[in-house]
């Protein structure tokens, strides 16, 4: 018989052995919980804790380098300098030869005292020792076991690499990425810049932050009483740096162009200026000039409209500069050759009552189409487009790039193109799509028309980015519209010849003649919208554009000054027109001409 002194101590025995299998059971699923279902959760926080402190490894953002792979723009490396101020206070211990501590006489080692390292501080950083330490104290009033306080922000890295010298384990620092332009305002308005947060704010520097753009990375590590990072405590995710931007630009010849329409449009007392150079058979451009410029390195010291460019954000009527467009459609439409000829009076009214003049009087002349573009005769050059049903010319204007926008992509980019479709031009707009008014167009188009009759009739998208190079070496190049025909080569030829005779039987000839060199131009002078639906009385958008050797078409040039005042018309470009292309063929050692140009009737 079992007594209850027996059964007790058996009752108390499974009563423990149920609460220990209770206490593991609830440590098996807490276990569970800890390492399987918030095993990633708990990994983090464990790492946080146990590092401590991490700091960010900044990628370095890309190059932009010219052609010749000149850097254009680069990155450097700023740091702020931060400072423990209770480990500070304590100042640090003295070492001997050997790096050993120094013992004092009572046994403990001896020490540098914190105003005196506030002093080396100091001389490095350009501040007061004083200065060093009232930072210090603020901190420390307000938090007396204060471990962070700001000495200074953006050193350069040749202080940082002085205040490292100093081997002061209360101090550390964080990377600020920054942004050098090395040579200065060259190609600033193209360049763009990046605010002081590294944000890219303008220019390639913005469209192209694909390519340029870092990927940071992270290091963590724990720090010990002294402040110096313990052994085996460091986890790093290296950084990746940007890709290097190269572009079509030509660094020199960019630098001369910006100095030249500088100078040209003080003494032409225009708004602006702008210079642009095109490759003729490849579409690149190797220099895009404009003033007033920014120097990306301080951009804050331009106008708010100066840090853009205007040359690839303006549109404007480009006047004739367009008529050789008006050549070419009535040559392959409506069979006309360069020595059709109309008659032509200084001022003619049509049978639906519009009025076309020509800039000056002249008696009433028989010109050719030859002659049309070489008087740059507006009422010639209607009578001869009209030759040609509205909406076959507005195609080809169209196929010349009219509305069409370009391959750069430039972000505000403007709206050029026809205000209304041909089926809706009226009386007037008729005849003055002829001669380059009733629609708009950028000066990269312009420049394009010119580059497509210098190069067969093929038309080829304008470029400013040659690849893009990342940082495995990959080298990446923009994808671009493919080239079209846009005309016939034997057209481009003719309208090549006539374009050739602008230059040797016009008015052009004594100011921008280039010994030993065949050109082929044509000016423009647009009205300039008032801002009321009319134009501004008297101001002007001019321009000169052509290329060289005609024979053998190397380079596009194209000069334009926005409102000149001390000469309205597009004689003030003749000048600044010369010395550019004079500037280019000499440049690219391009071999004079080896005949003459052949000329051709003006009249009839």
């Amino acid at each position: 018989m079992t007594t209850r002194a027996t059964r007790s101590p058996r009752r108390r025995t499974v009563v423990a052995l149920a609460v220990v299998l209770g206490i593991l059971a609830a440590f098996v699923v807490r276990l569970v919980d800890i390492q399987v279902v918030n095993a990633n959760d708990h990994i983090s926080e464990a790492e946080s804790l146990a590092t401590g402190k991490s700091q960010t490894l900044y990628g370095a953002r890309g190059q932009i380098v010219d052609a010749d792979g000149t850097v254009l723009a680069t990155s450097t490396t700023l740091y702020d300098v931060q400072i423990d101020p209770a480990l500070a206070v304590q100042g640090i211990d003295k070492e001997d030869a050997d790096g050993n501590p120094i013992e004092g006489p009572d046994g403990k080692n001896e020490k540098t005292p914190w105003p005196e390292l506030a002093a080396r501080i100091a001389a490095v950083t350009g501040q007061t020792a004083d200065d060093v330490q009232g930072i210090v104290s603020d901190a420390l009033a307000k938090d007396a076991s204060s471990q962070y306080a700001t000495i200074k922000r953006y050193v350069s890295t040749e202080e940082y690499r002085a205040l490292a010298d100093l081997k002061l384990p209360f101090l550390y620092y964080d990377e600020h990425p920054s942004r050098v332009y090395p040579d200065g305002a060259v190609a600033g308005n193209i360049l763009g810049f990046v605010g002081s947060d590294g944000t890219p704010l303008e220019g390639l520097e913005d469209l192209q932050q694909s390519c340029l753009q870092p990927t940071d990375g992270k290091i963590t590590y724990q720090r010990g009483t002294s402040g110096v990072i313990i052994p085996g405590t460091e986890k790093e995710t290296p950084a990746v740096d940007g890709g290097t931007l190269k572009l079509t630009i030509d660094g020199d010849l960019q630098w001369y162009m910006q100095q030249l329409i500088a100078e040209e449009t003080a003494h032409y007392q225009a708004d602006w200026g702008g210079i642009i150079v095109m490759e003729a058979k490849t579409g690149k451009i190797r220099a895009i000039a404009e003033t007033p410029t920014v120097d990306p390195n301080d951009p804050g010291a331009s106008a708010a409209d100066d840090r853009g460019s205007r040359l690839l954000r303006v549109s404007y009527e480009p006047g004739s500069t367009f008529k050789p467009v008006t050549a070419a459609t009535a040559i392959e439409q409506a069979g006309l050759t360069p020595t059709s000829a109309v008659e032509t009076p200084d001022r003619i009214q049509f049978p639906n009552g519009a009025v076309i003049n020509d800039s000056e009087s002249h008696p009433t002349e028989n010109l050719t189409l030859t002659g049309g573009l070489v008087e740059s005769s507006n009422v010639a050059m209607s009578q001869f487009g009209t030759t040609v049903a509205p909406e076959v010319r507005q195609q080809y204007l169209e196929r010349f790039g009219v509305g069409g926008g370009d391959a750069l992509n430039w972000s505000g980019s403007p709206d050029a193109g026809f205000s209304a479709d041909a089926a809706n031009w009226d009386n007037q707009t008729y005849y003055t799509t002829t001669f380059g008014q009733a629609f708009t167009v950028t000066p990269t188009q312009v420049v394009s028309v010119f580059q497509t009759i210098a190069n067969g009739g093929v038309r080829l998208p304008a470029r400013l980015v040659e690849s893009c190079t990342e940082a495995d070496g990959t080298v990446v190049t923009p994808d671009e519209p493919d080239p079209v025909q846009v005309i016939k080569p034997e057209t481009a030829s003719e309208v090549s010849q006539m374009l050739e005779n602008v230059y040797a039987q016009g008015t052009l000839a004594a100011d921008i003649n280039i010994p030993g060199y065949r050109l082929g131009v044509k000016t423009g002078t647009a009205q300039v919208p008032d801002g009321n639906g009319g134009y501004k009385d008297g101001l002007y958008m001019t321009s000169l554009v052509g290329f060289a050797p005609a024979e053998d078409p190397q380079y596009v040039v194209l000069t334009l000054f926005d409102e000149p005042k001390t000469n309205t018309m597009s004689s003030a470009n003749r000048s600044v027109f010369k010395k550019a292309m004079m500037q280019v063929l000499t440049h690219y050692r391009i071999m004079p001409s080896n005949e003459a140009t052949p000329l051709l009737p003006v009249t009839q």
